[in-house]
C-alpha cells in the first residue's frame, strides 16, 4: 500500500495553489483527467505524480466553512480481490474510471463518514459494466466524497 494523493477543498483555489507552489518548489501545475474537469480544481505534481489535488469549494458546489482535507487516496494492487472483500463485508463502494491515466478509482467511506479513495493503476480498458460494482454505487463520474471525482 502506498499513499497516492491527498485532496484539499478550498474556498481560495488560486491563492491556495499559489501558496503550495511557493512553499513547495518541487510541485508543478499539471493536467487533470477529462472525466473530472467539470469540478473546478487544480492538480499539483511532484515529479510525474499528481500528489496534491485542489478542489474549489463554491457556494453552489461543495460549500464549506474554511478549507478542509477532503480525502486520502491509497494505491493498491488486486482490484478484483479488493472489491470482492468490500462486497463480502457489505461495504458500499463505487468506481470511477480515468482511461487517460489508465486508472480505476474505488470510493468508500470509513464508519464515521470519512471518504477513502483507492487507486488501481493499469486496469483493464474494458468500459462495459463492472461485475464488481456495488449495488449501492452511484455514477462513476460523480463520487460522493465530500457529498459531491
Amino acid at each position: 500500500m502506498h499513499l497516492d494523493h491527498v485532496t484539499l477543498r478550498t474556498s481560495t483555489l488560486v491563492a491556495t495553489r499559489d501558496f503550495f507552489l511557493l512553499v513547495c518548489p518541487d510541485l508543478k501545475k499539471g493536467p487533470r483527467p477529462a472525466a473530472i474537469r467539470h469540478i473546478p480544481g487544480q492538480w499539483l505534481y511532484a515529479d510525474q505524480a499528481p500528489i496534491l489535488h485542489l478542489i474549489a469549494a463554491l457556494p453552489t458546489f461543495m460549500p464549506l466553512r474554511g478549507d478542509v482535507w477532503d480525502h486520502v487516496a491509497f494505491r493498491l494492487q488486486n482490484e478484483a480481490d479488493f472489491c470482492d472483500r468490500l462486497d463480502g463485508l457489505r461495504i458500499p463502494w463505487k468506481r470511477m474510471d480515468l482511461p487517460e491515466l489508465q486508472e480505476r478509482r474505488i470510493f468508500l467511506q470509513a464508519p464515521g463518514g470519512a471518504p477513502v479513495e483507492v487507486v488501481f493503476r493499469h486496469h483493464s480498458r474494458d468500459t462495459g459494466a463492472d461485475p464488481h460494482a456495488s449495488a449501492s454505487a452511484t455514477s462513476p463520474t460523480q463520487p460522493s466524497y465530500g457529498s459531491s471525482a
